[in-house]
C-alpha cells in the first residue's frame, strides 16, 4: 500500500481530478498549501515597505499558493497513480510540482473496522 502525496498547480486541479477519476482513481484528498522549490519565482518588490526593508524583502523568494493532493493505493496501482498525475501536470516548466511516494502500512475503514487493501476500492 502506498501513500501517494503530490504539491501540484492550483490551476491543473480540474485536469487532474478527472485524469484521475478516469484512470479509476477517483478516492483523494485536496488541501491548499504554500510553499517553494529551489527556483526564486516573483521576486517583485513591495511597494509600501521601507527602503531597506524592500531590498532585503526583493531577495527573498515568495512563497507559492500549490494544492497538495493525497492518496492510498495498491501496490499494483502505484505506477498508474504516478503516470496519471504526471500527465496531467507536465508542462515542461519550473513549479510543475512534485510526488512523494511513501509505504502506508495500513488502512482501515472506521465504519466497519474492516482493514487492508480491501479499505481502498
Amino acid at each position: 500500500m502506498k501513500l501517494i502525496l503530490a504539491i501540484l498547480r492550483i490551476t491543473k486541479m480540474t485536469e487532474t481530478k478527472l485524469a484521475l477519476s478516469d484512470a479509476g482513481l477517483p478516492s483523494f484528498t485536496a488541501m491548499p498549501v504554500l510553499g517553494r522549490g529551489k527556483g526564486h519565482g516573483d521576486l517583485e518588490k513591495p511597494e509600501s515597505a521601507d527602503p531597506e526593508l524592500r531590498e532585503l524583502i526583493s531577495e527573498m523568494p515568495r512563497l507559492k499558493s500549490k494544492r497538495m493532493i493525497t492518496l492510498v493505493v495498491t501496490d499494483d496501482k502505484k505506477d498508474l497513480a504516478v503516470e496519471t498525475i504526471i500527465k496531467a501536470n507536465q508542462s515542461g516548466k519550473s513549479g510543475d510540482g512534485k510526488i512523494f511516494v511513501i509505504e502506508a502500512e495500513d488502512s482501515i475503514r472506521v465504519r466497519t473496522g474492516e482493514t487492508g487493501d480491501s479499505t481502498l476500492d
